[in-house]
């Protein structure tokens, strides 16, 4: 029997976030002292099936994880957190995912990570979650894990009907042939460059991007620009979207898988798509007002009590 929530599958990553917060990046060779490290759970699937339970969905989760204690840690994570898990992988032979997060003093951070377990989850393990996929009302897909995966589950939510978001971070270009499969995408401005096969660095605008994206077939973009807002540009045009003003920039990391999971919980409920980045900007500035991913998310009393505008 339905619950009468939301429904959001994910279909991504989820690793070990190993947490540095430093004076300063160092230059090549040199050894910094005086850094605070804390470890904790990430991935982009995992962060955004959490964010969207968080906000009131019912949530099925679809990963990899090594049969290690990492792993295990995940499992206990979305058991709390009332994630349905039940179909991800144990990996016998690889380890769970694991990133090195460096934080400066100002929120900014650089990230690298060591995929492991996740190389291993394949198309298969789709066709398995392929029953949760036709039951959601929404499918959000990242990019952590191989590509042909995420197109394959890209795939068979939209041969199902289900509506598909793509989170296309870390960002690859991805072949003409997938765009049909996509109803909303969700990059930045850098990540939206690469997708369509262009230099990050040439400074294109976010509302020229949008505008080559959804000449692709997508039927709703959504650019990401931090403390400018978002770009929205579907059937009806392009328009900005007004970001919300943080109460401070603690940590940056995790946002935009908030802001994500925000919009995929609020398409779910049947809001329109500027009324979802709204909400999503909301949830974004509250993740980036608080350390750490996790404790970041918000729950949906946070952004419901909230003087910025309604959810």
């Amino acid at each position: 029997m339905s619950s009468g929530k939301p429904r959001v599958a994910v279909v991504g990553s989820y690793g070990v976030g190993l947490t540095m917060r430093l004076s300063r990046l160092p230059v090549a060779g040199e050894t910094i002292a005086g850094g605070e490290f804390s470890s904790g759970h990430g991935g982009k699937g995992s962060n955004q099936a959490v964010g969207a339970a968080r906000l009131g969905a019912d949530v099925t989760f679809l990963t990899a994880i090594g049969a290690d204690a990492m792993g295990e840690g995940g499992r206990a994570l979305w058991k709390a957190e009332g994630v349905d898990a039940s179909a991800t992988v144990t990996i016998q032979d690889a380890a769970t995912m694991v990133g090195m997060i460096l934080v400066e003093p100002s929120g900014e951070n650089r990230i690298v990570i060591a995929t492991g377990a996740l190389d291993h989850l394949g198309a298969e393990h789709v066709t398995a979650f392929r029953g949760q996929l036709a039951n959601a009302d929404i499918a959000v897909v990242s990019l952590e894990i191989p590509l042909d995966t995420a197109l394959a589950a890209l795939r068979a939510a939209s041969e199902e009907g289900t509506r598909t978001l793509l989170n296309p971070a870390p960002a690859q270009p991805v072949p003409d042939s997938a765009w049909k499969h996509i109803d909303v995408v969700t990059p930045n401005r850098t990540e939206a460059a690469i997708l369509l096969g262009h230099d990050p660095d040439a400074q294109e605008s976010a509302a020229d991007l949008a505008a080559q994206l959804h000449a692709k077939g997508v039927g709703t973009v959504v650019i990401t620009l931090g403390s400018a807002g978002a770009v929205v540009h579907d059937a009806a045009g392009p328009r900005t979207i007004p970001a919300v003003a943080p109460r401070a920039v603690v940590d940056t990391t995790g946002a935009g898988d908030s802001f994500t999971a925000a919009v995929a919980v609020a398409l779910a409920e049947g809001q329109s798509i500027d009324a979802a980045t709204q909400f999503a900007a909301r949830a974004g500035a509250h993740t980036v007002s608080v350390a750490e991913v996790i404790p970041a998310l918000p729950h949906r009393d946070d952004l419901d009590t909230t003087t910025e505008g309604t959810p």
